[in-house]
């Protein structure tokens, strides 16, 4: 027996292959400061944790509803509506075991071998991932510095063809912090609002941006119905571990999808969906707080990186990442992210392991006490003078 030629498809996440690297030097008795994993550092919030807490004594241990329970279905909704300014329907919601099936089950429903989908690069690498496991072909749509971290409109213009199936849009985004802006979105939404095809648009991020609302490619006239959106409570509720986010749908992908899950998970877990709730309906003011406090760490981190021999960086619009341009050091983003790692006590990740185009760039995940910044700070600066 031999593996199918789909597994040859998917690849792990570099986060997580770095942390356990580090925790080696850490059993050996070196201190790492971790900016490889991109999570939340504050607590989920004291409410959510009650809300949770209440389910499982209330009995929210059972089966429920594979499309998700109605009442946060419904709470979505009104959320999705809200922060974006679309109408949307409960019954366009399915909840999911955290945000990444929504990633596989669209592809799963849409695409045919032959069929191509649109990623940016560098951008999360489990776009690429599910794309091939899923029988169709990559198109890597560069991300530029001098935009921002933007999409390449011309080159978008170029590689769109009558065998795209999916563009994914990712803005905030990871791992460059970069956010799409308003006239890009529009462009996007003129050169596909008549194709066939769908938008993917993965929102994680939409309510820790620094620089002024997202904008949703949902939003913008005659998208909504083209337009899969996909979000979750990992980062903005720092509900990592809880596993449970959302797709909103157009309404005629909705069975298909509800078939999906009911064969891979049956459903998301009942008290976390509970929980999930109270996140949306309770208060707010812990959101506002950590954003406020990424946003002053970026500015810390930002800074320092920029003055460093052989480095600039971006100002990120959103989310907990810098990206910063390595080219002038001489290395390689690979050699020059295990020479921090080794020599530094620094862990973060190569550019590259986030596509091609992300050679020349490092990723600092900056969800970490800003005095450990600080630290990592004057480490760098020392390894690089």
């Amino acid at each position: 027996m031999k593996l199918a030629a789909r597994i040859g498809y998917l690849r792990g996440e570099g986060a997580f292959e770095v942390l356990v690297r580090a925790r080696e030097l850490e059993a050996q008795g070196r201190d790492v400061v971790h900016m490889e994993i991109g999570e939340p550092d504050f607590p989920t919030p004291a409410n959510i944790l009650a809300a949770g807490q209440k389910a499982l004594a209330d009995g929210y241990t059972k089966y429920g509803p594979t499309q998700g329970d109605p009442e946060l279905r419904q709470a979505i909704a009104e959320h999705v509506a809200a922060t974006r300014g679309i109408p949307v329907c409960e019954s366009q919601v399915v909840v999911t075991p955290g945000a990444k099936p929504v990633l596989f089950y669209s592809m799963l429903a849409l695409l045919e071998p032959g069929d191509e989908v649109l990623y940016p690069n560098p951008g999360f690498p489990i776009y690429e991932s599910v794309i091939g496991a899923c029988g169709a072909k990559p198109v890597p749509l560069p991300l530029l510095e001098s935009r921002g971290f933007s999409i390449d409109l011309d080159r978008f213009r170029d590689l769109l063809s009558s065998r795209t199936r999916i563009v994914i849009l990712n803005s905030p985004q990871n791992p460059t912090g970069g956010a799409i802006p308003p006239e890009d979105i529009r462009a996007i939404a003129e050169l596909v609002r008549d194709r066939d095809l769908l938008v993917l648009s993965d929102e994680i991020y939409n309510l820790m941006a620094f620089d002024g609302k997202p904008t949703s490619i949902a939003s913008i006239e005659g998208m909504s119905g083209k337009t899969i959106l996909l979000d979750g409570f990992s980062k903005a509720y720092s509900m990592t571990g809880w596993r449970i986010g959302y797709g909103v749908f157009p309404q005629w992908m909705v069975d298909s999808i509800c078939l999906l899950q009911v064969n891979a998970s049956s459903h998301t877990a009942s008290f976390t969906q509970r929980a999930a709730i109270e996140a949306l309906r309770g208060p707010q003011d812990s959101v506002q707080i950590m954003v406020e406090e990424f946003r002053r760490r970026r500015d810390v981190i930002v800074a320092g990186l920029n003055a460093m021999p052989g480095v600039r960086c971006a100002r990120p619009g959103g989310a907990f990442y810098a990206f910063p341009n390595i080219a002038g050091t001489g290395f390689s983003s690979s050699e020059l992210a295990v020479r921090m790692l080794q020599e530094a006590g620094v862990a973060c990740l190569a550019g590259s392991s986030f596509g091609a185009y992300g050679e020349g760039y490092l990723r600092f995940s900056y969800a970490t006490a800003l005095e450990r910044i600080e630290l990592a700070l004057d480490r760098m600066h020392g390894l690089l003078s």
